[in-house]
């Protein structure tokens, strides 16, 4: 019997591909577990249009990262910061910081995506990775400046 993947399945196939299987094996486990369909006309051209629909939604979400990446890198983001005495950080800039400095910009940018080695302990200019889709990546530029330069201007 022919049958269409509803899921992965070890040793047999992956979601989405027709697979040739004994028939007791479709009837009794994989078509009732909800493993499998029957591979008929009217289940390959549904399954079909399940693909198209799946591959249009994607494409969506690829082009909203890539305007939300165009965004981005347009931008310049400030975060202020008080120095020590020694001329060192109280703390660190961290990830949640720069997602709070980025709803400023109204950017909802979650900070797990935010590709941020270890926190940044020193002024300067830095430029982050920020993982919008598996495709697009987009580069921020963050300025750590100290909290007084800032007030003064």
């Amino acid at each position: 019997m022919k049958i269409i993947l509803k899921e992965d399945v070890k040793a047999l196939g992956n979601i989405g591909e027709t697979v040739k299987v004994k028939d007791g094996y479709a009837r009794n486990y994989l078509i009732p577990k909800g493993f499998a369909v029957k591979a008929d006309p009217k289940n390959i051209r549904e399954f079909e249009h399940h693909k198209r629909m799946i591959s249009l939604k994607l494409n969506k979400i690829k082009i909203q990262a890539e305007e939300l990446k165009n965004k981005l890198e347009s931008i310049e983001i400030n975060i202020k910061q008080k120095l020590g005495k020694s001329g060192k950080l109280f703390g660190a800039v961290t990830a949640i910081m720069i997602e709070k400095e980025l709803q400023n910009y109204d950017l909802n940018i979650d900070r797990k995506k935010i590709l941020l080695k270890e926190p940044i302990k020193t002024l300067g200019n830095f430029n982050l990775e920020i993982k919008l889709h598996p495709e697009v990546h987009a580069n921020l530029k963050i300025n750590v400046v100290e909290e007084e330069q800032v007030a003064g201007n």
